[in-house]
């Protein structure tokens, strides 16, 4: 059985409090989750490459809705969203988790990382249906009930209602096994105003709404996945590297540029971090130059 409503929180909820949430239900609202400043700002940058993009091609992204990708390459003000201490902490919390593992006689436990994953602006238009509700997880072919490996967000930038295409979310559906279909009668639409941000686990079945109104619904999704994962957008090539330096270091190696123990994703057997330092750079390029 699924919970009549979403529960809502405030940015300055207690964490534990909001991973617990998330554990039961899958989803809840951050009502101020950014300021109306920052909100702006990201309308600013983000805004004008909407207008400039065509709709989907496909019905499934929409065919009256349009999305905009390399989010991190298009604006320098993402830091508030992604480093939110409800959306990463719960992100962390929920996530890196100690694996237990035996090196030799030797008993371990290593924390995996987490990193972004895809980003992406949605907004939906008037006459565009219901998505077939989904696991943003599966693209990792993983099978359900199981640990979270993803944690995702859905940021308003303007106000989501259920008549404008409000993100349909059944809670619970994490706890669910793959034979178990969802049904559009088990979703609820998210309610929320501009600013407010939709945090919801991977496994949890959701979709865009319907919009029957004359204004167009716009959301930031940005996720957060577990950082032995290929990453659903590739950042590297998403973001040139002058655009990544502008963010700070926990912002970079949230990027990718980090190492998830005990082991992925170096580079000469170095952190990957070291090709955005700048001592370390020419020995790098000469080393890629020779190849």
């Amino acid at each position: 059985m699924t919970v009549a409503s979403l529960t809502r929180v405030r940015s300055d909820a207690d964490l534990d409090d909001v991973v617990a949430v998330l554990e039961r239900d899958g989803a809840v609202i951050v009502e101020d989750f950014v300021d109306q400043e920052t909100l702006a700002g990201l309308w600013t940058d983000l805004g004008p490459s909407l207008e400039v993009h065509d709709y989907s091609d496909n019905w499934y992204d929409g065919l009256r809705t349009r999305r905009v990708s390399s989010l991190f390459a298009r604006t320098t003000r993402l830091t508030p969203v992604v480093a939110h201490r409800l959306y990463l902490g719960a992100a962390r919390a929920i996530m890196q988790r100690p694996i237990p593992m035996w090196i030799g006689r030797s008993r371990q436990e290593m924390v995996p990382s987490i990193q972004i994953s895809a980003t992406q602006l949605v907004q939906i238009h008037k006459g565009q249906g219901k998505q077939p509700l989904h696991r943003d997880d599966a693209l990792h072919l993983r099978s359900h009930p199981g640990p979270t490996s993803r944690v995702q967000l859905m940021l308003g930038m303007s106000e989501f209602t259920a008549a404008n295409g409000g993100t349909q979310v059944i809670p619970g559906s994490h706890h669910w096994d793959d034979e178990r279909p969802p049904t559009v009668e088990e979703a609820i639409p998210t309610e929320m105003p501009a600013g407010a941000g939709l945090i919801w686990l991977g496994g949890v079945y959701h979709g865009g709404g319907r919009n029957v109104t004359d204004t167009p619904r716009t959301g930031m999704t940005i996720a957060y996945d577990l950082g032995n994962l290929r990453q659903e957008e590739n950042q590297y090539l998403a973001i040139p590297r002058e655009r990544v330096l502008e963010y700070p270091e926990e912002v970079r190696r949230l990027l990718g540029y980090d190492r998830c123990p005990p082991g992925l994703g170096w580079l000469e057997m170095q952190d990957p971090y070291v090709v955005l330092e700048g001592a370390q750079r020419p020995a790098l390029d000469e080393l890629v130059d020779s190849r």
